[in-house]
């Protein structure tokens, strides 16, 4: 099945990605607009302009983009649009094509989204601090409050994201479009279809072929990382036991403060097991200043390896590997899922308090970490989690078996003639016409 893919993009993430060699696929090709922060954000930036700014300029581009195409015989036939978005819906209206979202938060989450704005809002904001309370939304797990999206609750930099939210689940509630949900139909049973009026459609894991189907081996990369990597850390990796090595990363968004820093390094350290921890460089190329080293770094470099950025399913499918510290980003979920990779659960914010929950609980693959009063999870906490998912009987032996079923099971929904597999075949198939 052919198709031409126009990805949207702002200029300064078109030029992040092509810092890192990105090799333009056939049928795929870039289109910029500036979202106002074309070098670069800066510390303090005024989010409201910035979503301001991207609403009226990635609408104008992609408006251009649908009549140019209608002008040249090829029309677009379909704009897909992810959650913070949610005015491109506006714009495929007025141009006579259907709209898709791409849910790249799991469907419980939307679920939650959902159920927050249309009826739970009142009661999940008089009890969210409460740490003793919990709810049970329709057709979901029960959830406590740590268990619930962050960006659902007040702070400095979710005001305005949530009301891109609530400007999406209005779209949602008005429309019969259809939601592309990053997951798979065995995992997330109940909540895609939880919501009558929501169309959802597992698509996923949506991860490169190499290390889930392995119909193409060469399919190795999403090909548009957003930072360089290192490519020594792979004979550090062979050269240790198989399932011994702790992998910690915790994702391209957040840098955690330098006490927690220091806490895992010791937790780290007290397991005497190897490690390769991804500790991202700083922005601008600025030099590391002595007081931003961990104390214990010469100890952490004998016992492990510290890089910048990596290829995290290349590590996640290493056989040395036998955990992953993880911040329970969706993307990073769904690669410890298809890699078969128990976790140590380590949720910052939005959607990783949920995600936390499901594999803990629900999917049984790993535990949640628990922070004291002061919110910091302390290096004994770090070491008791890690020792039993790699080394614990009973329950660690569960949560290992449990992460080798939920492989085989997404290998299965991903594979040729799998559920996701043909789910977007049947997408592609009816968006393009092809009957």
């Amino acid at each position: 099945m052919h198709v031409q893919v126009t990805f949207v993009i702002s200029i300064r993430g078109q030029r992040q990605i092509s810092r890192n060699n990105f090799q333009t696929p056939d049928g795929f090709k870039f289109a910029t607009y500036s979202d106002g922060c074309d070098e670069g954000s800066k510390p303090g930036y005024d989010m409201n302009h910035f979503f301001s700014v991207t609403r009226s300029n990635s609408s104008q581009r992609q408006r251009e983009i649908i009549a140019t195409s209608s002008e040249e015989g090829c029309p677009v036939t379909c704009l897909i649009y992810n959650f913070f978005l949610p005015w491109a819906a506006k714009v495929a209206r007025d141009c006579h094509i259907c709209s898709s979202v791409l849910c790249i938060q799991p469907a419980v989450v939307l679920d939650i989204y959902h159920y927050y704005f249309n009826g739970y809002k009142d009661v999940i904001m008089e009890n969210y601090k409460d740490l003793s309370w919990s709810i049970e939304l329709p057709g979901l797990p029960l959830l406590h409050a740590c268990d619930l999206p962050s960006l659902l609750f007040p702070s400095s930099n979710s005001a305005s994201t949530l009301a891109l939210l609530e400007e999406l689940i209005e779209e949602l509630n008005d429309s019969k479009a259809q939601i592309l949900v990053n997951t798979f139909d065995a995992l997330e049973p109940k909540a895609l279809k939880v919501i009558e009026k929501y169309n959802c459609i597992a698509i996923g894991p949506l991860i490169p072929s190499a290390f889930l189907d392995g119909k193409d081996p060469l399919d190795t990369s999403f090909v548009c990382d957003l930072f360089q990597k290192t490519k020594d850390y792979t004979e550090w990796l062979a050269e240790k036991p198989k399932s011994s090595v702790v992998y910690v990363s915790f994702g391209s968004l957040l840098n955690l403060p330098k006490p927690q820093m220091e806490e895992i390094a010791r937790g780290l350290l007290e397991t005497h097991q190897p490690f390769l921890w991804v500790i991202r460089a700083k922005e601008n190329e600025e030099e590391e200043k002595e007081e931003d080293r961990l104390s214990c770094m010469e100890e952490l470099e004998q016992q492990g390896k510290i890089v910048p950025w990596c290829s995290q399913l290349e590590i996640l499918s290493h056989p040395s590997l036998g955990c992953f510290v993880t911040h329970c980003g969706w993307s990073s979920t769904l690669e410890s899922l298809a890699s078969g990779i128990p976790v140590v659960a380590f949720p910052l914010f939005s959607d990783q308090m949920t995600n936390a929950k499901m594999m803990a609980d629900l999917w049984k693959i790993g535990l949640r970490v628990r922070a004291d009063e002061e919110g910091i999870v302390r290096s004994d906490e770090v070491k008791r989690c890690i020792e039993m998912v790699m080394r614990g009987k009973e329950r660690g032996e569960e949560m290992r078996r449990n992460a080798k079923k939920w492989k085989d099971l997404a290998k299965e929904a991903g594979k040729e003639g799998g559920s996701s597999d043909e789910n977007l075949k049947a997408f592609v198939g009816e968006v393009g016409g092809d009957n």
